[in-house]
């Protein structure tokens, strides 16, 4: 059994670990994860830029400081489920300089994503951040306000796990994010705060409350109950090299272990012939605005889990290999 959560055949294990030799770095485990690192440097440098260089502070730095935020936040997602470095320290350390680009722990992710949402109710634990905790008519209401919702919900559940967990490193680790994070941005207040706090703390929050809505957008109107139809997918090829593949989503949440950068194949090879086509958008901008902009309903999604393609492990084995591997870097 792989840490995907599914099965993989005798025949293929040397031909898979002579592809992980190729896709490796002295320092990284999979060369692809040199675009996340550049992510998160280009987004960390422009807030700082903006806070000491002047001529940095304006519309088009804030929006672009904006955008990179978010996406600060999906490396907080692939990095919390396979650390990028083959060193744990450099892992750690990693976790505390996105935590500071997002505002909150990356580690919070372990118990909020990795252990709770992943698992939908499968376990009798509420997803602290379900769909359906926004309950607005208008769909665009559901979507502006669903982080005011989510986010206490989530944090509050993070910091009582967080407590009772036995998990030393982990709360060692957890703590250490908040100071460095809080930490260095309260410095940057103090040394200026008005700019911090509009070319600072607004990226930051962005990012925060973008990733947020994304568990609206990725599973309102879906089967949470289904092997398949439980996630909407966004397969644009330019939207998902610049998302890092994060709108591949049934195949993530079915074999959590797959590193990022093969998602679209193990999409096309295994999701696309079980789930309803309605399921897989082509352009996230164009299904916002239909949903919540024009507010269109969504249909009930068919069941297409009897065609071809690998069998998966049951829902508990694939949770309780997730939750393994979720406290090990």
């Amino acid at each position: 059994m792989s840490a995907a959560g599914g099965m993989i055949e005798e025949g293929t294990l040397d031909s898979a670990q002579a592809r992980r030799r190729t896709e490796e770095t002295w320092l990284l485990h999979n060369r692809a994860d040199r675009r996340q690192i550049g992510i998160v440097s280009i987004y960390v440098s422009l807030l700082f830029a903006m806070v000491l260089v002047p001529e940095c502070r304006n519309v088009f730095c804030l929006a672009l400081a904006c955008w990179l935020s978010f996406l600060n936040s999906v490396v907080i997602h692939n990095q919390v489920h396979k650390g990028i470095f083959k060193s744990r320290a450099l892992n750690r350390a990693f976790r505390c300089v996105i935590s500071f680009g997002s505002l909150y722990p990356a580690s919070a992710n372990v118990s909020s994503h990795n252990l709770v949402h992943h698992h939908f109710d499968d376990d009798g634990q509420e997803d602290w951040a379900a769909p359906d905790i926004s309950t607005f008519r208008f769909p665009l209401f559901n979507l502006l306000h669903f982080p005011n919702v989510a986010g206490p919900r989530t944090f509050a559940g993070v910091s009582r796990w967080a407590r009772t967990t036995r998990q030393r490193d982990f709360r060692a680790q957890y703590h250490l994010e908040q100071v460095v994070a809080f930490g260095l941005t309260g410095a940057l207040m103090l040394y200026d705060f008005w700019g911090t706090v509009f070319f600072v703390l607004v990226p930051q929050l962005w990012g925060a409350r973008g990733i947020l809505r994304i568990n609206l957008i990725q599973h309102e109107g879906c089967d949470t109950t289904s092997d398949w139809n439980h996630s909407r997918n966004f397969v644009g090829r330019a939207f998902n090299w610049v998302m890092c593949n994060n709108g591949y989503h049934t195949i993530h949440h079915n074999r959590a272990g797959l590193h990022w950068s093969v998602l679209a194949d193990a999409h096309r090879r295994e999701v696309t012939p079980r789930i309803d086509a309605a399921l897989d958008e082509r352009s996230m901008i164009v299904y916002l605005v239909r949903r919540f902009v024009l507010g269109r309903t969504h249909g009930k999604p068919g069941d297409r889990a009897s065609a071809t393609g690998r069998d998966l492990a049951p829902r508990a084995e694939r949770r309780a290999e997730a939750e393994a591997d979720a406290l090990t870097e």
